[in-house]
Parts: structure tokens; C-alpha cells; sequence
């Protein structure tokens, strides 16, 4: 079964609306930024469609913020009104029935990752992180929210399927050790070097050693990286360059985020791995926006706080569990 990634993240998104609709109904400006979430794309109008489906299958009251808005109209939202006076009566049960369609939908959007675990030999979750030795000796180090697969006999090495790794690997020269990553192939003998997944390619660093990273689909790339190189190959023909002090590759492993010229989404989707909650980014081109800086993963709304205001951004926790990210 293959579900399309941008429709996954609409359909998590659409969930993550609908109940900060309904907890916070007066809001004008969260009405504001839902319109402009809900006109940026098509997957967007779909997503809306099939949570407000969702809502009405479980025979929620017609206070009809999802209603008004699934008709995609253009200020749509801000003809949410209170049917009656009793507005704690109303939310008692609109506030489940809304966590109840998250949770469908969430399940709907959580698949393809139930898929890869099922697919992977090692799996971390949020927060955590985890050392895992292959039969040859050498270490992968988990990044919490990563999964592994490991390559099939007589050859040495793994495929990273999500999130980060830290690999130590033990020198064989006489069998290369390979990590494929996001249509990336990283080949060593015996080094230490991190591979990241990101929201559009894949990040090599190396902290000891050397190693070569190749593409096979065009355009081919093949390059050789040492202690301090990083490279960031995009899908397409983008591919950044840069080095960094040694002790800087695997950063989450001291609990930062080191970044260099990278988009606040992958500064979210980090964030995300070790956040008990949902990050969630009301503003496409504020995503797309790229930052540098150090950011401290113990405290996720400095973090997005620091990394977002660089570019105008907004961070709010409305919740515990729920951290919205929005242009101002």
C-alpha cells in the first residue's frame, strides 16, 4: 500500500485544525492562519474534507467550524458561531469527538510508519536513543524516532529508513561497509560519520575517517568526504558542501541541533523526535525558510522559537502535547 507523503502530512494537519478549532473558537487569528493553511494546496482541501467526514461520522453537534470551512470559500472560517449559550455543555463533547478524529486520522497517517516498523530490524521512539552492534562488531547509534534495516548476509552494512544514525564502524578492507539512505549510498572501510534523513534529501557528516557518498540516479554524484566534511544531497541536482569541527557531527547525541543552512522543517522534524507532542507548521513558505544556529532539543519552544523567529516565525505551545509554529 503506498499513501502519498503530502497527503500524510495534510491529513495529520487537517486533525491537528480541527481540534485547535474546537478548543480555541474565538480565536480570529487561528481562524486567519487555518484559511491560509487550507488555501495553500489542494491535499490541504482534501485532508479537511476527510477529517470534517470523520467528525461527522461520529455525530458531532453542528457547531460547524468544519462545515463552513470543508466548503473551501474564502473566509469560510470566520463564520463559526455559537448555535446556543451553552458553549461548556457543547464543548464537553465536542472537545473528544474532535480528539477522537485526530486519533482516526493519525491512525490513517500513522500506517506507512507502522508499515516501516514492520520493515525494520531496529526502531527507536520518541526521545529515545539506542546502540545496536552488527554481527561484524561495528555500532549504529539510533537517533530517537530512526529505524534501520540491516542488509542481507555477505554483505556489511544497513539502510536507514528514518530519522538519524551514528555509525562506528569496524575497518575491513576486504568488505566495504555501506549505508543507503533516501537514494544515497555512503561506502567506508572503518570510519565514524552520521547520516541524517531529510525532509527533501540526505545528510552525510563524517567525525572520523574517510568515507565516499554516490547517487546512482541522475544526476550521478560520487565524492569523498573526511573528518569535518558534511554534505546534504537534495533530490534533483542540489547538493551543498561545508565542513564543521569533527565534535560538532551527531550533535543530538549532546542533546542539540546543529544547523547549517538548513530549512525549519527539518529543524521541526528534530525537534519532533524528541518532543512528547505534535510540532505543527501552519505556514508552507515559513517551513521552506533556512536558518544556521545551535538549538537546545531539552527545550523544544526555544528551539523552534529561535530557529522560527529568524524568519518572522510565531512558536506557541497551546498544549502539553501541541506546539503550533506559524508566520506572524
Amino acid at each position: 500500500m503506498s499513501i502519498d507523503k503530502d497527503q500524510q502530512d495534510a491529513s495529520v494537519a487537517a486533525a491537528h485544525w480541527l481540534l485547535a478549532l474546537e478548543e480555541e473558537p474565538d480565536d480570529v487569528d487561528l481562524r486567519r492562519r487555518f484559511e491560509t493553511w487550507l488555501a495553500e494546496s489542494p491535499e490541504n482541501a482534501t485532508a479537511w474534507g476527510g477529517v470534517s467526514d470523520v467528525y461527522d461520522a461520529i455525530g458531532a453537534p453542528a457547531y460547524v467550524a468544519h462545515r463552513a470551512a470543508r466548503e473551501s470559500r474564502p473566509g469560510a472560517v470566520a463564520s463559526v458561531t455559537r448555535l446556543d449559550g451553552a458553549r461548556a455543555r457543547r464543548r464537553r463533547f465536542l472537545l473528544p469527538a474532535a480528539a477522537l478524529a485526530l486519533a482516526a486520522c493519525l491512525a490513517f497517517a500513522a500506517l506507512p510508519g507502522l508499515l516501516l516498523q514492520w520493515r525494520a530490524d531496529h526502531v527507536t521512539s520518541i526521545a529515545e536513543s539506542r546502540s545496536v552492534v552488527l554481527e561484524d562488531g561495528s555500532t549504529v547509534r539510533l537517533a530517537p524516532g530512526s529505524a534501520i534495516e540491516v542488509l542481507g548476509a555477505g554483505s556489511r552494512g544497513v539502510r536507514l529508513l528514518r530519522g538519524e544514525a551514528l555509525f562506528e564502524v569496524v575497518p575491513d578492507s576486504a568488505r566495504p561497509f555501506r549505508v543507503e539512505a533516501g537514494g544515497v549510498e555512503t561506502t567506508v572501510l572503518g570510519t565514524v560519520f552520521d547520516v541524517r534523513l531529510l525532509e527533501n534529501g540526505t545528510l552525510v557528516s563524517v567525525r572520523e575517517g574517510e568515507v565516499r557518498v554516490d547517487r546512482a540516479a541522475a544526476p550521478h554524484i560520487s565524492e569523498r568526504l573526511k573528518a569535518g566534511d558534511w554534505t546534504r544531497v537534495q533530490r534533483g541536482d542540489a547538493v551543498a558542501r561545508g565542513t564543521v569541527p569533527p565534535t560538532e557531527v551527531a550533535a543530538w547525541r549532546r542533546g542539540q541541533i546543529v544547523a547549517r543552512d538548513r530549512a525549519i522543517a527539518d529543524i521541526v522534524d528534530e525537534v519532533g523526535r524528541s518532543f512528547h507532542g505534535i510540532v505543527l507548521v501552519t505556514d508552507g513558505t515559513l517551513a521552506r525558510q533556512r536558518v544556521t544556529g545551535v538549538y537546545n532539543l531539552d527545550d523544544p519552544v526555544a528551539a523552534l522559537g529561535a530557529a522560527a523567529g529568524v524568519h518572522g516565525g510565531v512558536v506557541r505551545q497551546v498544549s502539553p502535547w501541541l506546539i503550533v509554529v506559524s508566520a506572524n
